[in-house]
């Protein structure tokens, strides 16, 4: 790697990997832009740019995309019906193009040569990360540490990570007795745990944060009216609203999934062969999916409703993979 002062754009989180990522970058002779995007996730903005700038970040953007990610891409998904091996509602796979779409604009405009990524060398974001990228800058180079031998030899695992953080100074979210992060947006939340790998460990109960344990929920239910136009849903809650993704943002809470609705727990094949568990909570998502699919019963003959379901399976398998 260069020690030449380039520039770098990196997709910053303030989590544990992209911390250690930037100081990394920092001590490889990088000038660093932290591009943190803001997708609707439970964040302290703020303190992470503190954080960015004292890890020795040149500029720090944080962009606020829950329009664009809600209107362009969300709608968009459910407009196709789509989910991807009859259960997951790619509440990750959505947000990734969003959140590298406003990187790649920011690298351009700053004249950055390269731009960076926290995801691993055995999912899925890498992918989805890295096609937009290239996609939108063909010229563009990346740095993906977690595929660089000088750095996944260094790091094998959150054990050195947080060794490399404590010694640095970097203060991180996650403990030894607490080793789960959550990927969040205004769709979906999803934890990211070595705690849940294998098929036979039980999901901890305080995995979950958006859905209510359906065993417990109440007995009652709520009555929720949702009105589309063209496709686009309105969550009215009993009363009128305009087709505007801030109306509908506190659907997404949809009272804190409290009555279990959206919680999954599958084993997923990624785009690179391997099988992954995931957990996912996508409560409003579950539900706008399946008040969609409503609607089409009403609206669609036999025949288009059979093309629609050939086209949205396709459409669901090209946004997991990244294209």
């Amino acid at each position: 790697m260069s020690q030449t002062k380039d520039t770098v754009v990196l997709a910053y989180s303030g989590g544990l990997d992209t911390s250690c990522i930037l100081l990394w970058l920092k001590e490889k002779g990088y000038d660093i832009i932290a591009y943190l995007a803001n997708i609707g996730q439970n964040e302290d903005f703020e303190e992470a740019r503190k954080k960015a700038i004292k890890l020795g970040a040149k500029k720090v953007f944080i962009e606020d995309v829950r329009k664009e990610f809600v209107e362009e891409f969300i709608w968009p998904a459910v407009q196709a019906n789509a989910i991807y091996e009859d259960r997951y509602l790619l509440g990750t796979s959505l947000a990734r193009p969003c959140i590298a779409k406003k990187q790649v604009e920011i690298a351009k405009r700053e004249g950055a040569k390269y731009v960076s990524h926290g995801a691993t060398g055995k999912g899925n974001d890498q992918i989805r990360f890295e096609l937009t990228c290239y996609s939108l800058y063909p010229e563009v180079k990346i740095i993906a540490p977690w595929r660089m031998p000088e750095f996944y030899n260094r790091f094998r695992g959150r054990t050195d990570l947080m060794d490399y953080a404590k010694k640095h100074g970097i203060p991180i979210p996650v403990t030894p007795k607490s080793p789960w992060s959550m990927d969040e947006n205004i769709m979906h939340i999803s934890p990211i745990t070595s705690h849940v790998i294998s098929p036979q460990n039980h999901a901890p109960d305080e995995l979950f944060v958006k859905t209510k344990d359906p065993r417990t929920s109440p007995s009652t239910p709520d009555i929720l009216e949702i009105e589309f136009k063209k496709g686009d849903p309105t969550p009215c809650m009993g009363e009128i609203c305009k087709v505007r993704w801030v109306k509908c943002a506190p659907f997404f809470s949809l009272r804190r999934g409290k009555h279990g609705v959206g919680r999954i727990d599958i084993v997923e094949n990624r785009y690179i062969g391997m099988k992954s568990r995931g957990i996912y909570e996508t409560p409003a998502g579950t539900i706008l999916h399946h008040a969609h699919l409503d609607i089409e019963t009403f609206t669609m003959d036999r025949e288009v409703r059979r093309i629609k379901q050939e086209l949205s399976l396709r459409f669901s398998e090209q946004v997991y993979n990244g294209r």
